[in-house]
């Protein structure tokens, strides 16, 4: 007998786990290894995919009780991850309905209680993703920190970076962001902060930690925090201009997720102003639920549909 559905929102470097009763009640939630097959080997996937299973089975029943699972995720755009995930999900026993998705379908779908509508993900990347009532989808950005994620905590970081070097060397003012740089990587010279730069130990999201260090130097009024904050309102208004066009959903609710637009409150106002001035009627919201939570919604829709 069905019993209960399973939504899970692989990370990079762990997965949100929530097992609901049919009715979306929520049973037993928990955290456990990675998913994400850009960051992690298939022998990882599938042993974390495996305790993943073997703590729903001692914990609410065997997967012959599961109507369905969605399992939200990055990369699996790509048919390879896709069809290695779907594989590595069979392979721990579940043959019920099964379907994978992107970690922004699960986002938007959690922050709306709802399949339509646009979300707007500011963390260490930036994306825009937005689906209509017709079914049709589009998405801004979300192409990785080597050529896109504009906005996001990676490019607020590394802007940061930037200010303090030219800064240092005179093609800009001096700014209260170089001490805190300093103070926040434990370091005490431009030297210092290249070699942290361009260290191999050194990785993206170890350059958007920086970033909370924006909020405190524009609340000082320094220029080049301000720049830099209002650069990221622009380009995250940026993101949201194509999705709102193609779909045709210059009005309605737009979901506002992830560090930068949950912590910063000087980008999100900023933010928020853009998108009024440039759609009246779209009111900015916070996410209801998790996008975890959003992958349960899914499953549970998948449930309905495989009894119809």
């Amino acid at each position: 007998m069905v019993n209960y559905v399973v939504g899970l929102d692989g990370g990079g470097t762990k997965t949100a786990v929530l097992v609901s009763d049919i009715k979306g009640n929520l049973l037993h939630t928990f955290h456990s290894g990675a998913i994400n097959y850009n960051g992690e080997s298939n022998e990882n996937v599938e042993s974390n995919l495996a305790d993943i299973f073997a703590e729903i089975t001692a914990q609410i029943g065997g997967l012959v009780h599961c109507g369905a699972i969605c399992i939200g995720a990055a990369g699996v755009s790509n048919k390879a991850a896709e069809k290695a995930l779907t594989q590595a999900v069979w392979n721990t026993g579940y043959l019920g309905p099964l379907i994978i998705a992107g970690d922004h379908e699960i986002a938007l779908y959690g922050a709306l209680g709802k399949p339509d509508g646009i979300i707007l993900i500011a963390g260490t990347g930036s994306i825009c993703y937005g689906k209509n009532a017709s079914g049709e989808t589009y998405r801004t950005g979300g192409f990785g920190y080597l050529i896109d994620d504009e906005g996001s905590g990676y490019a607020i970081g590394r802007d940061i970076l930037a200010a303090v070097v030219r800064a240092n060397d005179g093609r800009m003012g001096e700014t209260v962001l170089t001490e805190m740089v300093f103070h926040s990587l434990s370091l005490s010279s431009i030297q210092e902060v290249i070699g942290f730069v361009y260290s191999k130990e050194t990785n993206k999201r170890d350059i958007a930690a920086i970033s909370p260090q924006l909020m405190l130097a524009c609340a000082q009024q320094d220029l080049a925090a301000l720049n830099i904050a209002d650069k990221c309102s622009t380009e995250l208004t940026k993101l949201v201009t194509p999705v709102a066009e193609k779909l045709g959903l210059g009005r309605g609710e737009l979901a506002l997720a992830g560090s930068i637009l949950e912590k910063n409150e000087i980008i999100r106002s900023s933010f928020e102003r853009k998108i009024k001035i440039a759609y009246p009627e779209i009111t900015c919201v916070q996410p209801k639920n998790s996008a975890a939570y959003g992958a349960v919604m899914m499953a549970l829709e998948i449930l309905r549909k495989s009894h119809d």
